[in-house]
């Protein structure tokens, strides 16, 4: 039906005859000429229509926006002073011989180059969304990227295998999605989490390097970066290390940001331990883009009279920090109060301590502080020191249970910096690794790994396993980009004694590891080799590179936090029929559709 793409149509075609198809992108009317933009996936591309061709003049008078056209013409050097040097076809224009109407469109529900048009909107009419320049360029970047990715895996000799999306339900993680089977009353299937277990399995059988494009589901809560379906690209090799692996990992993140953005990633990426990052930043997935750094204080104030600050030093898992802003002198007492409401609401911080340098060289005279008078000046002294603190700064503190600690000054400084403009521009990757093996879940009164139970522990730290769990350190490692976590990998356990160690901590009975896992521990018997992986959040990295504040910009048909599909109205109720086929009764009656137009 066309001979070009709209988007295609430039000055080497000029005088040549073109046929086109795509949408009206709009419409003008001039008088004694009719002008309309046609728009494909490839761009756009004016189109003139002229009185002496009678009969497609006659029927450009009845188009509309967004209705489907065919056009036959040939393509014309634009006049001077018309030419349009945003477009590829800016320098030209087809005058049209022939228009033949494809399909009609009634009045849209938002104009696609309105700029303020509702999400709710937006997913309700995901197919006209996705017309919008923005959307198309979006998921065409996500296109490319995907296309990256499956070149440089497969010349370095990886495999692209699929993996079951009916398995079996093992719920260490997020909740499972759980899928009745009809032919076994009352057994059902789960839509996998991740294809952990197969791609290990696929070790074991041999084929060394996978990789696969998978679509993964968790029913959890949901939040910007996170969506009940979503595709990561998942990744196993066999025979290599951890230092292996992420180096292979590091050049494709590279390849990938070349090949796409034209971005040059640093060579290597700066890598942190676990403790590092943490003590540095606070947090285990830091952005290097803003420069400020968490400073440990408790030595200096283990012994003042102020007890804020001495008993936290003292009492064991206890955390005393500073955190120095540059100018942040200028902060306003305002400021200052909501940064304290903040931390307090989201953090279960108890105050936010702050020194005030209005001059560094006077010493405690140029300072200003509610605090000062609890501390000594030798104390002082050297917190100001320590902390680096000039002329102008503020400097925020942070004393509690490391953890409190950590997370108050860890989002703390993200916050301070946008505010006082001390977030870089670019991009700034770094790995994290030498995770801990296992963390204690008070509420289950139990403990449960950091990653996942299929990770190995540190050579050193595995005869520690049983008897010492908070001191075992993981072969697990992080790719972090800009403070957000893009991929998660670590080393397996390959000896089947090994992974039985790590259930046993974990709580996990023989028998119920054989009832969940039993496959994996079955194939781990018949010479699985040392073998490790990696998985990215695929929509992740798109919306990083797009700039997208939300996932749901870089997939097609996303779902609202409340898990629907406002397009399709997924989830939906189904027939007694169907319920019975499956042999399933419903204990209350579905719940009345409710509006989910605030809840996207």
């Amino acid at each position: 039906m066309r001979s070009h793409f709209c988007g295609q149509v430039d000055e080497s075609l000029i005088d040549q005859p073109v046929s086109l198809c795509g949408w009206a992108h709009s419409y003008r009317d001039h008088g004694g000429l009719i002008f309309i933009d046609l728009r494909d996936r490839e761009g756009i591309v004016q189109v003139v229509f002229d009185p002496a061709q009678a009969q497609a003049f006659a029927t450009a008078g009845d188009v509309r926006s967004e209705y489907v056209l065919r056009i036959e013409g040939r393509v014309r050097r634009r006049p001077a002073g018309t030419e349009n040097p945003h477009l590829r076809s800016g320098q030209v224009e087809v005058v049209a011989s022939g228009l033949e109407i494809l399909n009609r469109a009634e009045v849209l529900p938002f104009q696609l180059d309105e700029p303020d048009v509702g999400e709710a909107v937006r997913l309700k009419y995901r197919y006209l969304d996705l017309r919008r320049d923005v959307m198309q360029h979006n998921i065409r970047l996500r296109h490319r990227v995907t296309s990256s990715l499956r070149r440089f895996l497969e010349e370095r000799g990886f495999l692209e295998i699929e993996t079951p999306m009916l398995t079996k339900s093992t719920p260490e993680g997020a909740r499972d999605y759980l899928v009745p089977s009809r032919v076994q009353p009352g057994h059902f299937f789960a839509l996998p989490q991740s294809p952990q277990l197969f791609k290990q399995i696929l070790m074991i059988a041999g084929f060394e390097r996978y990789f696969q494009i998978a679509r993964c589901f968790r029913d959890e809560d949901l939040r910007a970066d996170r969506q009940p379906e979503f595709t990561q690209l998942d990744i196993e090799t066999a025979f290599l290390d951890e230092q292996d692996i992420m180096t292979l990992m590091e050049a494709m993140v590279r390849h990938l940001f070349k090949e796409v953005l034209d971005v040059d990633l640093p060579d290597p990426f700066p890598r942190f331990t676990h403790a590092q990052a943490v003590a540095r930043y606070g947090t285990d997935r830091p952005d290097l883009r803003v420069g400020l750094e968490l400073v440990d204080i408790a030595d200096l104030t283990r012994d003042v009279e102020f007890k804020v600050f001495s008993e936290p030093a003292k009492r064991p898992g206890g955390r005393v920090a500073a955190l120095r802003v540059p100018g942040g002198g200028e902060l306003t007492r305002k400021a200052i109060d909501d940064y304290e409401i903040y931390v307090k609401k989201q953090f279960g911080a108890k105050g936010l301590a702050y020194i005030k340098v209005n001059d560094a060289s006077k010493g405690r005279e140029g300072l200003q502080s509610p605090i000062l008078k609890f501390l000594p000046d030798a104390a002082l002294s050297a917190i100001m020191q320590r902390a680096g603190a000039q002329t102008g700064d503020m400097v925020f503190f942070g004393a509690d249970q490391a953890k409190i600690v950590n997370d108050t000054l860890g989002a703390l400084r993200l916050r301070l910096a946008a505010d006082v403009g001390l977030v870089e521009t670019g991009w700034k990757p770094l790995w994290v690794y030498d995770f801990p093996m296992f963390e204690y879940d008070a509420d289950i009164k139990r403990w449960v790994a950091l990653h996942h139970p299929f990770t190995a522990p540190k050579e050193a730290d595995a005869e520690r396993l049983d008897i010492d769990p908070v001191g075992v350190l993981s072969r697990a490692y992080d790719m972090v980009l800009n403070g957000s976590e893009i991929g998660g990998g670590s080393i397996r356990n390959h000896r089947m004694e090994t992974q039985q160690r790590v259930f046993a901590v974990l709580g996990i009975e023989p028998q119920e590891a054989q009832r969940k896992f039993g496959f994996l521990l079955d194939a781990l018997k018949y010479g699985a080799p040392p073998h490790g992986g990696i998985a990215f959040g695929l929509d992740r990295i798109v919306a990083l590179m797009v700039g997208a504040s939300s996932i749901r910009d870089v997939i097609p048909f996303p779902k609202t936090q409340r898990a629907t599909c406002l397009m399709t109205e997924a989830p939906s109720p189904v027939t007694e029929a169907q319920l019975r086929e499956l042999n399933i009764k419903l204990r209350k009656p579905p719940e009345a559709t409710r509006d989910d137009s605030s809840q996207t």
